[in-house]
């Protein structure tokens, strides 16, 4: 009687795993999620791991469907959509993180140029031994670089915007660094 209840048994489960049918709604809503967010290139660009995490449930839920472990497949689709989901807002975070911290950089960096132009200028009339025409170089490539700056932030490219800002910025203490060290030397 036993051994009849397990065969009886048996054979149900057989018959319940081969009628199991895979998750296809969960499946394609899943695909359809990672697609999204591997095209919304503040997703790319901010949350590149989550969207890593979204493409390896996905993976794992194609594998998990390919052996029968349809439970297991829409386990993996649920991860898929959440971390999907997860990158697309984390990318719109980061880029509103990163167009306030272009809008600051860029905010400054004409106050910063002026100056600099002023110092040129004050050591001009005081006669320092400087090559004026480098300096001149260097602030017209500032400007240059300041417009190319707020091109790159007007067009939504903040990482290139405020990389641009730094290295005018960089430049920008380079030459205030030669006025200062003509100025130390006349002193001495």
């Amino acid at each position: 009687m036993k051994l009849k209840l397990i065969y009886i048994l048996g054979i149900l489960l057989v018959l319940f795993v081969g009628c199991a049918k895979p998750p296809l709604a969960e499946m394609e809503n899943a695909r359809e999620q990672v697609f999204r967010a591997e095209n919304d290139p503040d997703a790319v660009m901010f949350a590149g791991s989550t969207l890593e995490r979204a493409r390896s449930s996905l993976r794992r839920m194609q594998e998990e469907s390919d052996n029968k472990n349809y439970e297991a497949a829409k386990v993996h689709a649920t991860e898929a959509i959440a971390s999907a989901e997860r990158a697309i807002a984390e990318g719109r975070l980061g880029a509103s993180r990163a167009r306030e911290e272009a809008a600051a950089l860029l905010s400054n960096l004409r106050p910063e140029i002026e100056e600099t132009e002023r110092n040129v200028n004050g050591a001009r009339y005081s006669n320092l031994d400087l090559d004026y025409n480098d300096l001149e170089r260097g602030l017209s490539n500032a400007h240059d670089s300041a417009d190319r700056a707020e091109a790159s932030q007007a067009n939504g490219r903040y990482q290139d915007a405020m990389s641009i800002a730094r290295d005018v910025r960089s430049d920008l203490n380079g030459i205030n660094d030669k006025v200062a060290n003509a100025a130390t030397l006349r002193k001495k």
